[in-house]
């Protein structure tokens, strides 16, 4: 993923709240695509390893959920999580999290992740393949500038975390410099 880059057309496999079903899952497959989430609209995105891993849940999401307003005073419309996982554990994850500004993206055969040159091997973590983790600011489905943890390789011993951390986004929406 790079600066200027327009993202790629990707069909993502959702799950939404219907309350029309009835019993202990009233949830509906919906396709949303790369426009539905990004056209017209300035957000950011931010990918990560895997729901439920330690970084992700204990910093990264709650951190973003925590600063959804302070975003929203800088021009986002809305903030994106997106991981290699599919809709059921996504929706799960965000919902024993708590979160409620913070809208998920399950790209569950890492189409999208793939397309944006972001797609590695965790096969050492026993995780397959999945997102390095990153944050951008898109603005009309453009990359406006990225935030990448420095190291991407396959089977990465590390899980580095900070260039992608909300802070140093809203540094960038705040006009100081990043780092």
């Amino acid at each position: 993923m790079f600066t200027g880059q327009k993202l790629p057309d990707v069909t993502f496999r959702t799950r939404i709240r219907d309350d029309s079903i009835e019993g202990a899952n009233p949830f509906r497959w919906q396709d949303r695509t790369t426009s539905d989430y990004f056209a017209g609209k300035r957000v950011v995105l931010f990918s990560l390893p895997g729901a439920f891993t330690p970084t992700c849940s204990d910093y990264q999401l709650p951190e973003f959920e925590n600063g959804f307003d302070e975003f929203r005073s800088h021009g986002i419309d809305d903030i994106y999580c997106m991981s290699v996982n599919d809709s059921f554990v996504m929706n799960k994850w965000a919902e024993m999290q708590g979160i409620k500004n913070i809208k998920v993206i399950p790209d569950g055969s890492g189409e999208f992740t793939r397309k944006v040159g972001m797609l590695v091997s965790k096969d050492n973590y026993g995780f397959g393949m999945r997102s390095w983790r990153y944050a951008a600011i898109i603005d009309d489905g453009v990359v406006e500038l990225v935030f990448e943890e420095p190291g991407r390789d396959d089977n990465h011993s590390e899980d580095p975390y900070g260039e992608s951390s909300p802070e140093n986004l809203l540094k960038y929406l705040r006009g100081k410099k990043v780092a």
